[in-house]
C-alpha cells in the first residue's frame, strides 16, 4: 500500500523473485480478510489503517519485517544457526520457528547481514550458535558476530551436511537446533599452514594464474584483514 512509484516498483519485484504472495492496494481499499501484514515506506505508515504495519525504505528490510510480523512479530529468543564454509549458511528462528535464511560469501559480512535480516523484529536475546568446522572461517565469523550476540555457542555440526538443494542453509538450520558450548570471549584467528596455502591456489583461480599472492598476504586474507582483491592489487605492484 503506497503512492510512491519507485518503491512499489521495487518492492513487487522483489516479492516476485522471492515467490511471495501479495495483493497491491490503494490507501482508499479495505485490507482483504487474507491479508495478515501491510507493506509500506516510512513516511506513509500513518496513512494505513491497519495493525500489522512493516514499514522501511528497502524493500527487502520490508519484506522481511513483514514476514517477522506475520509469524509473530515480537519474540523472547532469536536464534542464529551459522554453517561456517565457504559459502556460509544463515537460518534464523524466533522462539522456535524459521523466520528467514540466507547465504553469503565472506565472514566479515556475516554480522551486517543479521542485522539486515532482523531488523524491524523485536526481541529480547539473540543466540547466535555457529558450527565447529572450518576453525578459521568459524573464528573470523565469530569476531565479527561478537558485539552483536547476547551469547555465542559452539556447536558440534557432524552430520548437519545434508545431500540437499541447498546445503548450507539446511547445515545452519540443523545447528540452531542443536546445544551448543558457549564461549566467553572471541577466539584468536590463526590460519593454518593447509589454509594459508588454500588462500594462495584461490589468488592463483581468481587471477587465471597471473598472481600468487605471498604466505603473509594470504595469512592477511585468511584472518580477514584483507579482502582477496585486494591483496591480489598488492602482490602484483610487488611483482612489478
Amino acid at each position: 500500500m503506497t503512492e510512491d512509484f519507485h518503491f512499489f516498483y521495487r518492492l513487487v519485484r522483489r516479492l516476485k523473485e522471492r515467490g511471495e504472495p501479495f495483493v497491491s492496494l490503494t490507501f482508499h481499499d479495505p485490507v482483504p480478510w487474507n491479508v495478515t501484514v501491510v507493506i509500506t515506506t516510512l513516511a506513509e505508515k500513518e496513512r494505513v489503517p491497519f495493525s500489522l504495519v512493516a514499514a522501511h525504505e528497502d524493500p527487502d528490510m520490508a519484506i522481511n519485517m513483514a514476514k517477522a510480523m506475520r509469524k509473530g512479530g515480537s519474540f523472547g529468543q532469536l536464534i542464529v544457526g551459522i554453517d561456517p564454509g565457504r559459502t556460509i549458511g544463515v537460518a534464523i528462528f524466533g522462539d522456535g520457528r524459521l523466520l528467514l535464511t540466507e547465504e553469503l560469501g565472506c565472514p566479515e559480512e556475516t554480522a551486517r547481514t543479521i542485522s539486515r535480516l532482523t531488523e524491524g523484529i523485536v526481541y529480547d536475546e539473540l543466540l547466535i550458535r555457529i558450527g565447529h568446522g572450518d576453525r578459521t572461517v568459524r573464528n573470523r565469523i565469530i569476531k565479527n558476530i561478537w558485539p552483536l550476540a547476547d551469547r555465542v555457542e559452539i556447536v558440534d555440526e557432524t552430520n548437519t551436511t545434508r545431500n540437499t538443494e541447498r546445503p548450507d542453509i539446511d547445515a545452519a538450520i540443523l545447528i540452531s537446533k542443536l546445544e551448543g558450548e558457549q564461549i566467553d570471549k572471541a577466539p584468536e584467528i590463526r590460519p593454518t599452514p593447509g589454509e594459508v596455502r588454500e588462500v594462495q591456489r584461490q589468488s592463483r583461480l581468481c587471477s587465471e594464474g597471473r598472481v600468487t599472492i605471498s604466505k603473509e598476504l594470504a595469512s592477511s586474507v585468511a584472518r580477514g584483514r584483507l579482502r582477496m582483491d585486494e591483496a591480489l592489487e598488492i602482490q602484483s605492484h610487488v611483482d612489478d
